[in-house]
């Protein structure tokens, strides 16, 4: 695997490093020693798959808070999403910034998502498929979310929204506090 650091510090894109014959090729998705290599948790306690019938459907923006925060590693295997994520970090230098990210069936790169990033992904083809390994279990009363088109962030997603989660679409607008769990 390839791991490039984005300039939110401990984010990394992968991209895959291909060993090909006439059958096709192979490529390690996952290995615990690379990530423990490049300072990322190899945790995986939990494997997601999400299907999104429409191009423009948003899913995000969501993280969990401690004790239950959780890395992400987010990788389209069919169609291609504009996957989002943002430091909350208070103590970051990076904190409220945001990154976003082609993932796509053709492109075949993941995006390691660190602890107390929120993450979301617009769908860019119908039929988008995307495959998420967590590092900790779905725990509710830990959930945060942040409303997609909140100002504060000033994200520029790739096209109208089509499809929305009425929860999703409900997030209040950032709030320092509630963000960190205080």
């Amino acid at each position: 695997m390839l791991f490039t650091e984005t300039k939110l510090k401990g984010a990394f894109i992968l991209d895959l490093e291909l060993r090909e014959d006439p059958r096709g090729f192979f490529a390690r998705t996952f290995c615990m020693k690379e990530f423990e290599a490049h300072g990322l948790k190899p945790t995986v306690a939990q494997c997601n798959l999400s299907y999104n019938h429409k191009a423009g459907t948003l899913r995000g923006m969501h993280y969990q808070v401690a004790p239950a925060t959780e890395t992400k590693l987010i990788r389209c295997t069919r169609g291609a999403i504009y996957d989002v994520i943002i430091d909350m970090r208070p103590e970051s230098p990076t904190y409220k910034q945001h990154i976003g990210v082609e993932l796509s069936e053709d492109n075949r790169r993941a995006l390691y998502v660190p602890d107390m990033f929120a993450h979301g992904y617009q769908a860019l083809t119908d039929g988008a498929e995307v495959v998420y390994q967590v590092g900790e279990f779905y725990t509710p009363g830990y959930e945060r979310g942040l409303r997609y088109n909140d100002p504060a962030f000033g994200i520029e997603w790739p096209m109208p929204v089509s499809v929305i989660s009425d929860k999703d679409a409900a997030w209040a607008l950032f709030d320092e506090a509630v963000s960190v769990g205080v």
